[in-house]
């Protein structure tokens, strides 16, 4: 089925974000381990991957629509040095997100594709949830001090 131009040209940015995100989430997440962080390993890494479904659900969506996938365009990722970086860093990327998903399901409604307005809503609900966590973590940071933020994070890793 084809599908509108303008909208499979904006599914194709929401991939170049989630990929880059992806990369960006993994990269955090071993170096949590790195340092020994396996409980914020892990939830680095389970965020990298709904970015994986993410980038997957889209990448049928423009197929679905004749039209190719660009999964070799990156945008310029944000690596933390420190934990606060991170989290700073991947809280920025998840609001610009939320932003471009809600403009995203705006013009997927205004080309009448309701099943698309669909898809981003509920990738649009997964990221919130991101949002939510980062600002989670910040406000522990906050109340409790790096150093004992940090201290609660110490925990072994599943791998």
């Amino acid at each position: 089925m084809k599908g509108n131009k303008e909208l499979l040209t904006t599914l194709n940015s929401l991939l170049a974000d989630e990929l880059t995100a992806i990369n960006q989430y993994m990269v955090h997440s071993e170096m949590c381990e790195n340092w020994g962080y396996g409980k914020l390993h892990m939830a680095i890494r389970k965020q990298a991957m709904d970015e994986m479904h993410h980038a997957e659900w889209l990448i049928e969506r423009i197929i679905f629509f004749e039209g190719a996938p660009t999964v070799s365009k990156l945008n310029p990722m944000k690596i933390g040095k420190t934990v606060q970086e991170m989290i700073s860093n991947d809280n920025g990327d998840e609001l610009d997100a939320v932003l471009a998903y809600n403009n995203a399901i705006k013009l997927a409604r205004e080309v009448g594709d309701q099943s698309t307005a669909d898809l981003l809503t509920k990738i649009l609900k997964m990221e919130e949830g991101h949002v939510d966590w980062a600002e989670i973590q910040r406000s522990q940071i906050d109340q409790m001090g790096l150093e004992n933020y940090l201290a609660s994070q110490i925990q072994a890793s599943a791998g």
